[in-house]
């Protein structure tokens, strides 16, 4: 980050960013709205994790098969070290599909945010337990006037007060365990009780079966959100249909 604030400062990068169009139908937050499940699928490479997932990674023509399959939105990282991501990966699927794109990086700076903005994002991530409440507040500020939605990542009750507090409009709940990447996809379940029905709700890691997604469903969830089950299948739309249920 500090190096490429030495190359684009924050003052061009956010120049740039609110000279383009501002899309304030927010087009994330529309296509979770419908009315079954919405896939939010993943590009990655690597995670911290599981390290190298995709050793081949042709990205652009993964996006094309997701959309072709069903999904309503991508999810790119573009972070280098631990996922393996670069900023071209969102900006050339971002042109390529007609779907909302997610970077899916953990934000950590407001300088992000205007520049997931000119990558072609449609949403951003923040992440309660990087975050505290006040920073949140002013990145999602930052985002309505961009035209960008926010997915504010929790872990447990504390955390869905906490992104409650902020007036986030979607809330993730992460079944995997930061400290120990146990993953439980029930965390999802039990936590949906306490968030509105006017919250949209995404369940994120863990997914694998059209079971899993029934589950969620019966659970009233907006969105999931599937990254490595998809990275590792050989036949990425078969495997998004076998999820969605499609024969």
């Amino acid at each position: 980050m500090t190096e490429k604030k030495k190359t684009i400062p924050l003052t061009e990068i956010k120049a740039a960013a609110l000279s383009m169009d501002c899309d304030t139908g927010f087009p994330f937050e529309q296509a979770l709205s419908g009315d079954d499940i919405g896939f939010i699928c993943e590009c990655k490479r690597a995670s911290p994790s599981k390290g190298v997932i995709a050793p081949e990674f042709p990205y652009l023509k993964i996006a094309d098969d997701y959309e072709k399959a069903g999904a309503v939105c991508i999810s790119v990282l573009t972070e280098p070290k631990w996922f393996m991501g670069r900023d071209e990966y969102l900006r050339e699927i971002a042109a390529a599909v007609s779907l909302p794109c997610l970077r899916k990086d953990f934000t950590v700076d407001e300088y992000m945010i205007y520049e997931a903005k000119t990558l072609g994002a449609s949403a951003v991530l923040l992440i309660c337990s990087l975050l505290d409440c006040e920073t949140i507040e002013k990145y999602i500020d930052i985002c309505d006037d961009l035209g960008l939605s926010v997915l504010v990542e929790v872990h447990g009750e504390d955390e869905i007060s906490v992104a409650l507090k902020t007036g986030a409009r979607i809330i993730g709940v992460n079944n995997r365990d930061l400290r120990d990447f146990t993953v439980d996809i029930h965390n999802s379940e039990r936590l949906r009780k306490l968030v509105p029905e006017r919250v949209l709700f995404v369940a994120e890691s863990g997914i694998k079966t059209p079971g899993d997604i029934d589950k969620l469903r019966r659970a009233d969830v907006n969105g999931v959100l599937i990254g490595e089950t998809l990275m590792r299948a050989a036949d990425k739309k078969a495997m998004l249909n076998y999820l969605r249920g499609v024969k």
